[in-house]
């Protein structure tokens, strides 16, 4: 059984991709759940590459400003405490669900709803979550500098998401000599199979993915002072129409994953805020990368810091396409390596979702104690 957070585009493609292979491999996905909320459209691909029953479940989401563009984390904690009867009632839907299937094993998708479902019920399942954020337990990954109470809340997050799993597995944009950390398997990225199939090509245009639509307008103040340059850009605004021509030389896409991934096989750079699939699919076609953390979400920080190390690209704080063309030629081409590390996808996660150690739960006390130990914890200069 799966259970998928729906507020980004990488977790439903990561459950597409895994869904297929467990499929391949013999085994078979009873029921998949995916979080919904009022602020995103779950994409019409994820419900028809999916071919088992999926329901659409209330899941805690983030709260963005009036410009739909950083993360308001006050609000946040807030609107899901308000809307808490709502996930009880997810979390029943659940329950209802896993003791009509008996499934041998759930996969969360980094929902937060897995590990409350484990907390408060406690079934004798085991337990899996998947997600980059994973790698924030792992001892060479690098945190965002200066940043005490937002590092604690990304491990918080981990925490909460994972509570008594048997492990986490940490999709890695690289390999390490240091594969497994106590609970936390360092595997590949979960790429969906037509990006392995595809032949790339470099078209004259820049591709862009926004995760919150307000960061369109930086785009459009862009394109005014360089309406040369051929910008075509993926947004989830639900009130736009399929296509939107800005101008000649800019056009809005709503999400859909055949076109945004034939469209990235041939661009000549991408422009991201700082996900992880894309980056990925990025990467795997060696196209030189832009990434723009959304502001408020510390764990797309971490991603920008833990992507440039792997030679994605460059990081900005806004979308400043500008920069991105100047680095294009300087761009080194390490896609073969990273290709290599993800052809090892299939047989690692394989192993790890049918070979389990009898350990104990993760303990959420022992995560949180585990980022006082960090050794990048930057203390404010008041705390005793």
């Amino acid at each position: 059984m799966f259970i998928v957070q729906g507020e980004g585009r990488g977790h439903m493609t990561q459950a597409i991709t895994l869904y297929e292979l467990l499929i391949k491999a013999g085994h078979e996905v009873s029921y998949v759940f995916v979080g919904k909320s009022n602020r995103r459209e779950i994409p019409s691909f994820f419900f028809g590459r999916i071919k088992c029953p999926i329901e659409k479940i209330y899941s805690p989401n983030f709260i963005t400003d009036k410009d739909n563009k950083s993360i308001r984390l006050r609000a946040t904690v807030w609107k899901n405490l308000v809307k808490s009867h709502q996930f009880i009632s997810s979390l029943i839907q659940i329950n209802r669900k896993v003791k009509e299937t008996q499934p041998d094993v759930i996969i969360n998708f980094y929902d937060f709803l897995g590990g409350l479902y484990y907390l408060l019920l406690a079934p004798k399942i085991k337990y899996v979550c998947i997600g980059h954020q994973y790698m924030a337990s792992h001892p060479e990954f690098e945190f965002a500098a200066g940043h005490f109470t937002d590092k604690f809340l990304l491990r918080f997050n981990n925490a909460l998401t994972s509570l008594k799993s048997n492990k986490n597995l940490a999709l890695s944009f690289g390999s390490s000599t240091i594969r497994k950390h106590k609970r936390t398997v360092l595997i590949p990225p979960l790429l969906r199979k037509e990006v392995k199939e595809l032949a790339v090509t470099q078209q004259p245009y820049i591709l862009c993915y926004m995760v919150n639509s307000g960061y369109s307008t930086e785009i459009i103040r862009w394109h005014e002072q360089n309406p040369d340059v051929k910008l075509h850009c993926f947004w989830d605004d639900r009130e736009a129409p399929e296509v939107m021509e800005h101008s000649n030389n800019l056009t809005f896409h709503k999400i859909n994953d055949k076109k945004f991934l034939s469209m990235m096989k041939d661009c000549q750079a991408y422009v991201s805020t700082a996900g992880f699939e894309s980056i990925c699919e990025a990467m795997y076609f060696n196209k030189p990368v832009l990434m723009i953390p959304v502001k408020g979400q510390y764990e797309q920080a971490c991603n920008a810091i833990d992507a440039k190390k792997a030679n994605a690209g460059i990081v900005d704080n806004w979308f400043n396409i500008s920069k991105l063309i100047d680095y294009i030629p300087h761009h080194s081409n390490h896609a073969g390596e990273f290709q290599q590390w993800v052809s090892r996808t299939d047989s690692m996660i394989l192993q790890e979702l049918t070979q389990f150690e009898e350990t104990g739960p993760i303990s959420i006390f022992n995560e949180l104690w585990l980022t006082f130990k960090q050794k990048n914890l930057i203390l404010p200069s008041n705390y005793s």
